[in-house]
């Protein structure tokens, strides 16, 4: 059996050389990667794995960004099992760490056992977080799984949790939407408990990969004319806020202290420190791991008071907007019933006009028809 993973990668850096070892220590026989324009120094990380003799790495370059990665992907996707014959395929970022949930386990192992009749199934997806840093990959940092309520994410800042990945068979006409969260193939059978995957997500790692992450990418949805994602959006109000100077305050809001985090709705989860990091907290295969600089505890504690004003006003300027939208919406809805009211009206005068033209037609005749009646008379009066 043979398992493959694709990867549409720009600039992650910091958490690559981690994510590459992390993915082959878990059984990974194929590594189908395309590097989206990088450039701070992933490209050269990739080619450099590229040299690996343990597995298999096909590296594709695609400068352009344009928000393309359901294409991209999809291609990969289906090279994998065209070009490298590969069982199963796991669609990933750069930023998440699929793992077994019995952890005993590799993913390898787990696809191993699993029967291919299932075709296709969704992996939850469990956002990592932790202390606030200035830069870092956060391995060891990240270690609290955020299980705050959709209403509790939406108070700061956040839409949603994150959804499921797929993972599939290999397939030769694999369609991938884009985000890998859907895929063509169908579910053919459930996945047994104890076979169960998961995925581990460090989206927030630190602000400096974060701003770069919210510029790149606000810049490569105004690239593409075709993709109109809603002013809503979370990467556009992002993007906003980034243009506006106060993404980082509103950003302090998605992480939390051990302390705060012990007590609210998280859950202390070592998983990838333990798998990747030496007990000096270096990488445990020798790769280098980015130093950490944490955010100062009382610039935190600031920066979220400013984060959580920034939210309350925009949440109120959206409130506005919702009036205005539901305003004109009643205007036009009252702007038709007038005219509706009106046409009605003109129609009504119409049709009277058209009847008092019908009285006037048949008063003409009735008067013709007496008068031919009166001349009738008249004639018969004057022949006796």
């Amino acid at each position: 059996m043979k398992t493959a993973v694709t990867l549409m990668v720009r600039d992650e850096a910091d958490v690559l050389p981690a994510w590459l070892e992390h993915h082959v220590a878990q059984g990974f026989d194929v590594f189908v990667i395309t590097d989206n324009g990088s450039v701070d120094g992933t490209a050269e990380l990739l080619a450099a794995f590229a040299d690996r003799g343990d597995v298999v790495v096909d590296l594709r370059h695609d400068p352009v960004h344009r928000k393309q990665q359901g294409v991209v992907v999809t291609g990969m996707a289906r090279d994998a099992a065209v070009l490298h014959g590969a069982d199963w395929v796991v669609n990933a970022d750069a930023d998440e760490f699929i793992v077994p949930v019995d952890r005993s386990l590799t993913v390898g192992q787990v696809l191993e056992r699993l029967d291919p009749a299932v075709g296709a199934f969704t992996v939850p997806v469990v956002n990592m977080t932790g202390a606030m840093a200035e830069s870092g990959a956060g391995l060891g940092r990240l270690h609290w799984r955020d299980e705050r309520s959709a209403e509790e994410l939406r108070a700061v800042g956040l839409l949603a949790p994150p959804s499921s990945n797929a993972v599939h068979v290999g397939d030769p006409e694999v369609v991938v939407v884009q985000g890998n969260h859907q895929v063509s193939v169908a579910n053919g059978a459930p996945v047994p408990d104890e076979l169960r995957l998961e995925v581990l997500h460090l989206p927030w790692r630190s602000w400096a990969q974060y701003a770069h992450r919210v510029e790149v990418s606000g810049l490569a949805y105004e690239a593409n004319p075709e993709l109109s994602p809603s002013p809503r959006h979370h990467g556009m109000r992002d993007y906003r806020r980034l243009r506006e100077g106060v993404l980082r305050a509103v950003f302090s809001l998605r992480f939390v202290d051990d302390e705060d985090a012990a007590v609210g709705p998280f859950r202390r989860d070592d998983t990838i420190a333990e798998l990747l990091l030496t007990p000096r907290g270096g990488a445990a295969s020798g790769v280098e791991v980015p130093a950490e600089v944490d955010v100062p505890a009382a610039e935190f504690r600031a920066l979220r008071a400013t984060g959580r004003a920034v939210l309350a006003r925009d949440h109120r300027i959206e409130e506005l907007e919702d009036a205005v939208r539901d305003a004109e919406a009643t205007a036009e809805m009252l702007r038709s019933t007038v005219q509706h009211e009106r046409d009605r009206a003109d129609a009504a005068n119409r049709r009277i006009g058209e009847v008092e033209a019908e009285l006037t037609a048949v008063r003409a005749r009735r008067v013709v028809r007496l008068a031919d009646r009166a001349g009738e008379v008249a004639r018969r009066v004057r022949r006796h």
